[in-house]
């Protein structure tokens, strides 16, 4: 199984990635296993962090996990982000010359869309994994939308994402959902109360299984 595939599959097994935004280095790394011990095996380290690609770096280090890089906004971008270990990109728009890249190097690319003739225009550069971004300005019901004319595509739903949606942008058909702040929560890390974010990575876990 090559690189992209596995990591479809990890993330089709646990579907939810946890994003990784302004979280200080100094404690990535016991945030990281926070995350895991709650069952979370999809790791995104957004690249406008600080020290984005010592972390990715450092989360590589675990077994059974795959880690990407998020808010890749250029192929420079990619570049270093594949170099220091991402097994797949996400950006927050969408770039052909980035899906192109990525597939060139069997390294997942997940470009953002919000509207139906970008997710066409990612699909048909070779994207099999696709961000709707961003997600919770417009609900589940959109993902449900998305999927009439664009049937069985792979839907990635990010910003917004809550314990309070999780569970309706699963049964709307979402192949998974990014979950930000509310889950690698900076200020929790911060405080050093891991136990909360284990709590609510289990939480998600649950939330995404059972819909």
């Amino acid at each position: 199984m090559g690189n992209k595939e596995n990591v479809l599959a990890i993330i089709e097994q646990t579907k939810v990635i946890s994003i990784i935004r302004g979280v200080r280095e100094t404690y990535a790394a016991r945030l990281i296993d926070a995350l895991l011990d709650g069952g979370i095996r999809c790791l995104e380290i957004t690249l406008n962090t600080p020290g984005a690609l010592n972390i990715i770096k450092e989360a590589r280090k675990r077994e059974g996990i795959v880690v990407g890089a998020g808010t890749v906004l250029s192929l420079e971008d990619a570049q270093k982000a594949i170099e220091a270990g991402a097994q797949f990109i996400l950006s927050p728009s969408l770039s052909v010359d980035i899906i192109k890249y990525c597939n060139s190097k069997d390294i997942l690319p997940v470009p953002g869309v919000f509207s139906p003739t970008e997710l066409y225009t990612a699909s048909q550069a070779g994207a099999e994994l696709i961000k709707v971004f961003p997600a919770g300005s417009v609900g589940p019901r959109y993902i449900k939308d998305l999927l009439g004319p664009f049937s069985g595509m792979k839907l990635l739903p990010v910003g917004g994402v809550s314990t309070d949606n999780t569970k309706e942008f699963m049964k709307a058909g979402a192949f998974a959902v990014g979950v930000g702040s509310y889950l690698a929560n900076a200020e929790l890390a911060k405080c050093g109360d891991f136990e909360e974010i284990t709590k609510r990575a289990q939480s998600f876990i649950a939330l995404a299984h059972n819909a």
